[in-house]
């Protein structure tokens, strides 16, 4: 790989000291693997759920069984697992478009969400968002990195307020991933003042982080992506939505259509991917957030700004490095793609991007496009230049290719 010797040396003598990071990730995926085994052997899986329909995908075993074993990992009444979401962005526009109404009120209490909502809510004008139906949107922003919990409870006093969603993650934002015990305690906070309103959490990077999830904690509704962790590199598109059934029907009726809902929908072959990813799934996230953790205690050493640090309690599988530098950036995402197992030959180079209003530039030497539990990492091209690294298949490729972006930024 033409690593040089002091960036080998360097990374092998931090690894040497964060052998307790390490134990404790391997505690966490030893108890979701167990989560796992055990809904799968409760739900009874065989080969014959791994067969594929066509059409209209009417009286799919396997899909029913995917979505007990979903159901029953993230405790919760019903979940919808398709290969129709495109992306967890589809998912989280499908949920919006299928809980809301003309005239309803949602709030982000983790301030402005991921960029690829802007259309969906109307932040940035588009005649199909969320706005152009009527529907409004407030956000509460986030104070040194927790809730506005009095800010949260008199807005919820008003008691007009149909749909609250929080993001897990941080997106390209600059704040911290938002771990559970704040999440537990603002869901708390919220059900002091309204009992009604929904609580939907876009559970983004963090599954199986922790031995719990957002569902364990009081939220009615998560969303997840097929390409990050609960795919576990194998299932090929897809996302997640589960929770109470009530809302899980409004989901599935707004993805297929009034009166049919979860009954259709093809699945095309999926069914296997789907479960190997999801029984791979633990270890997976494992080997990423060991990579995480690995390019946190180096990268500080360094000297670069790290979040989280090496030491930190962590949500969710994103790494971020701050550079400072434009020119670093840059090379940075560039090495991580030439320590990539596809396409690393190619350059990547900042380009616009649909739903992005900085220029990005994306590290994805993946097997499935775009998949971001594989090692990979992006960037939008905007001061100061903020890196945003996750995934890993494997903690020893994860790495190889952290030497490599070391390498591209030291000669």
């Amino acid at each position: 790989m033409y690593i040089n010797n002091k960036t080998i040396d360097l990374v092998n003598k931090n690894e040497k000291e964060i052998t307790k990071q390490f134990d404790e990730i391997n505690e966490i995926a030893e108890y979701n693997a167990m989560k796992v085994l055990k809904a799968f052997s409760n739900n009874n899986l065989s080969e014959v759920h791994f067969n594929e329909t066509t059409g209209y995908g009417l009286s799919d075993i396997g899909r029913e069984v995917i979505e007990k074993i979903y159901s029953e990992i993230f405790g919760t009444e019903d979940a919808l697992v398709r290969g129709q979401f495109i992306s967890a962005s589809h998912a989280l526009n499908v949920t919006f478009f299928g809980l809301l109404r003309p005239d309803d009120t949602m709030i982000s209490i983790s301030g402005k969400p991921y960029d690829t909502m802007d259309e969906v809510i109307g932040i940035v004008d588009n005649p199909s968002s969320l706005k152009s139906y009527g529907i409004h949107y407030e956000q509460i922003d986030l104070i040194d990195n927790d809730f506005d919990y009095d800010g949260i409870q008199k807005r919820l006093a008003k008691n007009n307020v149909k749909l609250v969603e929080i993001q897990r993650s941080r997106g390209y934002s600059l704040r911290k991933s938002i771990t559970l015990d704040k999440i537990e305690k603002v869901i708390k906070t919220i059900r002091e003042v309204n009992k009604d309103v929904i609580i939907m959490v876009d559970n983004c990077y963090g599954e199986f982080t922790n031995k719990i999830e957002p569902s364990n904690i009081g939220a009615d509704v998560l969303v997840g992506s097929l390409i990050k962790n609960l795919g576990g590199g194998i299932a090929p598109n897809g996302a997640y939505v589960v929770g109470k059934k009530e809302l899980i029907k409004l989901v599935a009726e707004r993805l297929t259509l009034p009166g049919e809902g979860a009954e259709v929908g093809p699945t095309l072959g999926m069914n296997k991917k789907i479960l190997q990813g999801l029984f791979l799934a633990p270890s997976v996230v494992a080997s990423s957030l060991k990579t995480a953790v690995l390019t946190s205690k180096v990268m500080e050493e360094m000297g670069y700004l790290v979040d989280p640090k090496w030491n930190e309690k962590r949500s969710d599988i994103v790494q971020t490095i701050t550079f400072n530098d434009r020119d670093k950036l840059i090379r940075y995402v560039q090495g991580i793609q030439m320590g990539s197992p596809v396409d690393s030959n190619t350059i990547p180079i900042p380009d616009d991007m649909p739903g992005y209003t900085d220029q990005v530039i994306m590290a994805a030497g993946a097997f499935t496009q775009g998949s971001s539990i594989e090692f990979s990492c992006d960037a939008p091209i905007r001061p100061p230049y903020v890196a945003y690294q996750q995934g890993g298949l494997t903690y020893e490729t994860g790495k190889i290719g952290v030497m490599k972006a070391i390498d591209n930024i030291s000669n």
